[in-house]
């Protein structure tokens, strides 16, 4: 019997990436962020951030869009580096295609990991945010990816936008090094 579990890990190829470690700096947050990973709930989701984050792409990336009591955004690969023009920031996305929704029944709540889209439900690409605080209207309308395992108190401290789009203005914080955990 154990020789068959053994056989059937090895048939199922690598491991699964389980999570994300991101090491984040800037004028209001300054730590690590801990996150699990539903690769069971959104898998091409998961890959897609997973396969970002082992390129490096989600380096030096800021949290663009912030709004206190709800959540922070960050994922723009395209224009959301750290010293590129700010008004573009949340506007692109990495150079492969969108993804078509993979809804479910997990809830917004605080810690909860969410993509990020346009107003077609099959436009995520690479942005996403992280919950501050329960979003209960955003359930079943945008693709849960993970959860915060640890480091609330980093997401907490994130610099908060202004205005009703909760844009961030002068300097960012911003995601120094994405990894992916196994």
């Amino acid at each position: 019997m154990r020789n068959l579990i053994l056989a059937l890990m090895l048939a199922a190829g690598p491991a699964a990436a389980t999570g994300l470690q991101i090491e984040v700096a800037g004028e209001g947050a300054n730590g690590r962020i801990v996150i699990d990973l539903f690769e069971d709930v959104a898998p091409n989701h998961v890959a897609r951030i997973t396969e970002l984050a082992r390129a490096g792409a989600y380096d030096d990336v800021v949290f663009h869009r912030v709004i206190d009591g709800f959540m922070a955004q960050t994922g723009d690969v395209e224009f959301g580096k750290l010293g590129s023009d700010m008004r573009r920031a949340g506007m692109g996305g990495s150079d492969q295609s969108n993804l078509a929704a993979e809804f479910s029944d997990r809830p917004f709540e605080r810690g909860v990991i969410g993509m990020a889209r346009a107003t077609d439900p099959d436009s995520a690409n690479s942005q996403f945010f992280i919950m501050f605080a329960p979003a209960p209207h955003l359930n079943g309308q945008y693709t849960v990816v993970g959860q915060v395992r640890s480091g609330m108190e980093v997401v907490d401290a994130i610099k908060r936008g202004t205005g009703r789009n909760g844009a961030v203005t002068g300097q960012p914080d911003r995601m120094v090094k994405v990894t992916v955990t196994d």
